[in-house]
C-alpha cells in the first residue's frame, strides 16, 4: 500500500508557516518555498509534507544559530 499524500490549501499553509499570503507567494517566486500542485481549474495546494519539511528546516537553522 502506498503513503497518501495530503494536499493543503493557502489557509492550512499560511497557519503552518505563520507567513501571509503575499510572503508565501515572495517565496515561492524566489525559489525558497515549495511550489503549489495545480487541483483544479481554479484551485491549487501544497503537499503537507513539503510544507512541513520547510518549516523543519527553519527550525534546524536556528537551532544551529543558537549553538
Amino acid at each position: 500500500m502506498s503513503e497518501q499524500i495530503k494536499i493543503i490549501r493557502l489557509p492550512a499553509v499560511s497557519e503552518m508557516t505563520g507567513l501571509p499570503r503575499a510572503t508565501i507567494y515572495d517565496h515561492m517566486a524566489k525559489g525558497t518555498f515549495p511550489k503549489q500542485l495545480k487541483i483544479g481549474p481554479r484551485a491549487a495546494g501544497w503537499v503537507f509534507t513539503e510544507v512541513q519539511a520547510w518549516v523543519n528546516e527553519r527550525i534546524a537553522r536556528r537551532q544551529e544559530c543558537a549553538s
